[in-house]
């Protein structure tokens, strides 16, 4: 029976892609050479263990709209899901490394989306789960099938500038942000009541008007 393991080495936005995509590259290795694999049909459940970093000052006032207030990060942080992927490993024997696809997302309603962006760098901590199905060869050429443990994992340190990258490269300078059907049409006619050219106008001159929230006094 193969014994797998796995090791996560590098990640790389995909330029080509119609969304939004981060390329994970997965070493699998065979701790039993003597077993020939066929295939492998591979799951991954992709989490976000976000007590495995240190945040700034810039990082905590970014991430209030996730976590709440920093003073109740110990209840409030923690590991979270992103995805879940598959893969299919062709043959080898002793050692494999696949290409890992992620969809990515720039919808500031996944909290995925929300904890990344708030970063203002280092590095993202990642937890790749392992299962899936194994197809070798038995002692007499047979083929064989085996399950993945759960208990197979490997984490990996995704750079924030990674992520930064991947997205500038298709949304430059742009960030999404998805309203309410009600929302949008009071917003669209603000900006043809007003002639404006461009979203951003029209949201400019709302929170250039919306008044400033006086700062609270401290009590003597």
């Amino acid at each position: 029976m193969p014994e797998l393991d796995f090791t996560v080495e590098d990640a790389r936005p995909e330029p080509y892609a119609a969304a939004p995509l981060l390329v994970f590259k997965l070493r699998i290795r065979n701790t039993t050479p003597t077993v020939s694999i066929r295939n492998v049909m591979l799951q991954c459940q992709l989490r976000i263990d976000a007590t495995r970093r240190q945040y700034g000052a810039q990082d905590r006032d970014r991430l209030v709209d996730l976590f709440g207030a920093p003073e109740r990060w110990s209840q409030t942080v923690h590991s979270q899901l992103w995805t879940h992927v598959t893969a299919l490993v062709p043959r080898f024997d002793e050692t494999s490394v696949v290409d890992l696809p992620v969809p990515c997302s720039f919808d500031f309603n996944v909290a995925t989306t929300k904890y990344i962006y708030g970063l203002a760098d280092g590095e993202v901590p990642l937890e790749f789960m392992f299962s899936g199905t194994v197809f070798y060869e038995g002692a007499e050429g047979q083929l064989q099938l085996d399950q993945i443990s759960w208990s197979k994992e490997a984490a990996y340190r995704l750079p924030v500038k990674v992520w930064q990258t991947m997205m500038d490269l298709y949304y430059p300078n742009c960030a999404w942000l998805r309203l309410s059907r009600d929302a949008f049409d009071r917003l669209y006619r603000y900006k043809r009541e007003r002639g404006l050219t461009s979203w951003e106008q029209a949201i400019a001159q709302l929170l250039d008007a919306e008044p400033r929230p006086e700062k609270r006094r401290a009590l003597p």
